[in-house]
């Protein structure tokens, strides 16, 4: 490292978050940036301290201190190359990675780790500005092709590396624009959508083929896709949402949480010209059941359509406010998470199960819970009521971010008698190969659903396997 004290002289400065009274009447980005020299000292802070933990932790690899000493040392275009050598999409990561990295960095010993994750899209960001990341179609093509259903983090950096490595890929998407859930799932005010359209064009201009609106084994079977490819690669997510089948479901004014996000992020990008009146949260008491990443974007999104007021609650205990001698660093801290959407306003509730939905005729007009205690018995932990805590928590719309159970099994995966895992994910092997001859899968379709850069470092590992089985065979 260029300054192995550095740590000791500068102190951990992040770039911070725009005015709450101000970004709360939008959606554009809430997360600032530091200037340039600024995010040299912070880069300065890694410390050179042998064994780096921040590279165990990060799902993709990446090389965090040489890109860090490289960002200290001024030359931006190297720490871009070394940060783009394992990592297809940092101004993603960098914006909506919840950074393993820092957790397990040697400074966060003392709770001052580097800014590892704001370092990644500064950097990004500078190369893009000053031109450093420019269109590199491969020099030969193969003439082998590939298809790839699933435009999510997982089957861009699949189709991505596999173009680059010549083969004529397209990618096929079953919604309007490509993205996946980095389009129509994380709000706006996380990760601009100007972003997926940036990184779009570079791959296109590339080579790579993008096919929108098209829904793989309804508008055309799989098993075409199939002959006329010499390798398939189904990154298709985990879209089936988890539901809460009590008393009351079927009331109007209870949705889950990704029609309500998506419908937002639609009418941002102009595809929509407003969110339905049965969707919206304006003028409405909310309630979003789940704790969640997912129920933090409801939370925030639901503020910029002027709620009336939010309520989140979750069925899980409310975590500590540091370590637990069960938690340890270098490991991923289990720590009370307060999000920038929490900060906007919102009530959280933790320990709470929702017993059935209340309303008028067919209408929600709230939930009934109860409070629980979590026990541990026999080795396992058990949920019992807390009598005396029933009570109707009011409210308008109630959103569901409960999660997601696996892949959409319609008939795309039914089709072809395609073998699912116990959980319903897609089985692969080692080569993250599929039962049926010369198809792959990749990220949540096969892990569940996850984190984008675990997605991402799926994505890569299949276009590793494809690469080396189109070259076999």
């Amino acid at each position: 490292m260029g300054d192995i004290t550095g740590f000791l002289k500068i102190k951990r400065k992040e770039a911070g978050n725009r005015p709450l009274h101000e970004r709360i009447y939008d959606f554009s980005e809430v997360e600032q940036t530091l200037n340039s020299e600024d995010r040299m000292l912070q880069a300065s802070r890694c410390m050179d301290c042998g064994i780096p933990f921040c590279h165990w932790g990060c799902p993709v690899d990446n090389l965090i201190p040489e890109w860090n000493d490289l960002l200290y040392r001024g030359d931006w275009k190297g720490a871009y190359e070394r940060l783009n050598a394992t990592n297809n999409f940092p101004e993603f990561t960098g914006r909506i990675c919840p950074a393993g990295c820092e957790h397990a960095c040697v400074l966060n010993i003392n709770k001052e780790p580097v800014t590892i994750r704001e370092n990644e899209v500064a950097i990004t960001e500078k190369a893009f500005a000053e031109g450093y990341i420019r269109p590199s179609p491969p020099k030969i093509r193969t003439g082998k092709r590939v298809a790839v259903i699933g435009s999510g983090p997982a089957g861009l950096a699949t189709a991505d590396l596999l173009n680059k490595a010549g083969h004529n890929v397209i990618l096929f998407e079953k919604d309007e624009k490509a993205g996946g859930l980095l389009r129509f799932g994380i709000p706006d005010f996380k990760l601009s959508k100007t972003l997926i359209d940036r990184r779009l064009d570079l791959m296109i201009r590339e080579g790579l083929d993008i096919r929108t609106g098209i829904y793989i084994g309804k508008d055309i079977p799989l098993n075409e896709i199939i002959e006329k490819n010499d390798a398939v690669c189904l990154a298709i997510g985990s879209g089936q949402p988890r539901d809460l089948n009590v008393e009351g479901r079927e009331f109007s004014g209870i949705h889950f949480a990704m029609d309500f996000l998506s419908a937002q992020n639609r009418v941002n990008s102009g595809l929509l010209p407003s969110v339905s009146s049965d969707i919206t949260a304006e003028g409405r008491k909310v309630l979003v059941i789940g704790g969640g990443d997912t129920g933090s974007d409801c939370v925030g999104t639901a503020i910029r359509q002027r709620a009336a007021g939010v309520t989140q609650i979750e069925i899980l205990p409310e975590p500590p406010p540091e370590r637990t001698p069960d938690n340890p660093w270098p490991y991923f801290s289990k720590v009370l998470k307060t999000s920038t959407s929490h900060e906007e306003g919102c009530e959280r509730l933790w320990g709470i199960f929702t017993l059935r939905f209340v309303g008028d005729g067919s209408i929600t007009r709230g939930a009934e819970v109860e409070n629980v205690d979590w026990q541990i018995l026999n080795g396992k932990y058990v949920m019992k009521s807390v009598p005396g805590t029933k009570r109707v928590i009011e409210a308008d719309l109630v959103l569901l971010a409960l999660g997601f159970l696996h892949p959409v099994t319609d008939c795309l995966i039914k089709d072809l008698s395609l073998e699912l895992d116990n959980r319903k994910n897609i089985k692969i092997n080692y080569n993250h190969a599929t039962n049926l001859k010369k198809v792959f899968a990749a990220g949540d379709s096969v892990s569940g659903a996850s984190l984008v850069v675990n997605a991402i470092a799926s994505g890569r590992k299949s276009a590793a396997e494809i690469d080396r089985f189109l070259k076999e065979n």
